[in-house]
């Protein structure tokens, strides 16, 4: 630990040699030019070095924009601690759930041109997905699920110590309704989300080398963890999957193709891929925690460069996803092209799933693919009603504030949810405007 923290601080050391432009996709700007302290943005700073000494992870890349200007762009600690290798800038990082709101937007165009519909029938999409049924526990209640990103499961496995769970007991029942597009959007679905679901699923896991046309017409056999609409249960992977085979069967695109094409390049997010950047010197390493400190870990199963993971299997850059929650907090239109209308981003952004339904958290509720915060002081948070956004499973977080015209990301390779919390107070705390 002593010499992880050491390091540490000598990358922080090195921040100044990692100067150059600030953001070469937005316009930059002093803090002060759009209502933010720079005395109290260095809170963040402070914040980071914090937890880099504590060894909750090795370094971390920060992004703060107002008004559509780049006000902070900070990278702090180590991306690779037995190189000595301070974190860059344009680092790269496993966005892992943070891939769910780039699928939510695709499945957004979608709806705009008349192919999708929130309240269509996934089996309108994928045959296999009629007559699905629900799975009724026999020996105990199966669980919602938690509220946060979910395990790094590789498609169709189950989460749990040694991916091997003891078999739960079920009978099924009809599902009294088809699973909906807008089910999957806001995990209502009951899709591949709790202990019951997530064993059967084991029997239809995606193989090496299969692809989402492969996989996704077998879980329509899975039964669901509950029946539709009935309560809100994260599904970590699989029901983020649907929506994208959803949208490769309405676009007529394999999923890495269309987000290229209709997303990636008109926005100029060069370094978000799903192509595992293996040899790519700035690929951050990852780091989980144990009794001997941080210990370098390896990517999930699915990211093989084969299985496109709609529920975390994204790579990119701070500044790249800045470009993608810039265009959200613009009304939809990011680098002078229009993604989406700016009454569909508000919708995105709108309460789907409200705190008062079983599974979410008290004054957090949920949108089209995204954590909608509908009321600050019982989530306890600094954060304005109406922001949006969400984290995954790595460390990775980032947040669209409407009312303060506000964005914000953190990219770390270690989850750490009291940092995420913690980072996004500092930065509230710093608009004084």
């Amino acid at each position: 630990m002593k010499t992880i923290r050491a390091l540490s601080a000598l990358g922080a050391a090195y921040a100044v040699v990692l100067a150059g432009p600030l953001f070469a996709g937005a316009p930059t700007a002093k803090p002060e030019d759009v209502g933010v302290s720079s005395a109290r943005l260095k809170r963040v700073d402070e914040l980071v070095q914090r937890h880099i000494d504590a060894g909750d992870f090795t370094g971390a890349v920060t992004l703060v924009a107002r008004n559509g200007r780049i006000v902070r762009l900070e990278a702090q600690g180590l991306m690779d601690v037995e190189h000595k290798k301070p974190m860059a800038k344009d680092g790269i990082f496993r966005l892992m759930s943070m891939t769910k709101p780039i699928v939510g937007v695709a499945v957004l165009m979608m709806m705009e041109e008349g192919k999708v519909r929130l309240q269509d029938p996934v089996a309108k999409f994928i045959p296999e997905w009629k007559d699905m049924v629900v799975a009724m526990p026999q020996d105990g209640p199966s669980g919602p699920g938690g509220p946060g990103p979910g395990p790094a499961a590789a498609p169709g496995a189950a989460a749990g110590p040694g991916n091997a769970p003891a078999a739960p007991k079920y009978y099924v029942v009809p599902a009294e309704r088809p699973v909906t597009v807008r089910d999957l959007l806001t995990h209502t679905s009951g899709v591949v989300s709790g202990r019951i679901s997530n064993y059967a699923n084991r029997a239809v896991a995606a193989k090496p080398n299969e692809t989402l046309a492969d996989y996704i017409p077998r879980v329509g056999k899975v039964p669901l963890e509950f029946q539709p609409g009935a309560r809100w249960a994260y599904s970590a992977t699989t029901g983020f999957d649907v929506l994208e085979r959803v949208v490769e069967v309405t676009s007529g695109m394999p999923i890495d193709r269309f987000l290229q094409k209709r997303l990636f390049d008109p926005l100029g997010m060069r370094d978000t891929t799903y192509i595992p950047p293996k040899n790519n010197p700035r690929l951050v390493t990852r780091y989980t925690r144990s009794a001997d400190g941080l210990k370098p870990a390896d990517d999930p199963d699915f990211m093989n460069g084969v299985y496109f993971s709609g529920g975390g299997g994204l790579f990119s850059t701070a500044s790249d996803y800045a470009q993608f929650a810039l265009m959200l907090a613009n009304g939809g239109e990011g680098n002078g092209v229009r993604i989406l209308s700016p009454r569909v981003v508000e919708l995105m952004g709108s309460v789907f799933a409200p705190d008062t339904l079983q599974g979410r958290p008290k004054g957090e509720s949920f949108g089209l693919s995204v954590r909608v915060v509908n009321d600050p002081a019982a989530a306890n948070t600094f954060l304005s009603p109406g922001s949006f956004g969400w984290s995954g499973a790595f460390g990775t977080h980032f947040w669209v504030d409407p009312k303060k015209h506000l964005v914000a990301i953190a990219m770390t390779q270690t989850s750490n949810q009291e940092f995420l919390r913690d980072f996004e107070n500092m930065v509230m705390q710093a608009v004084v405007d």
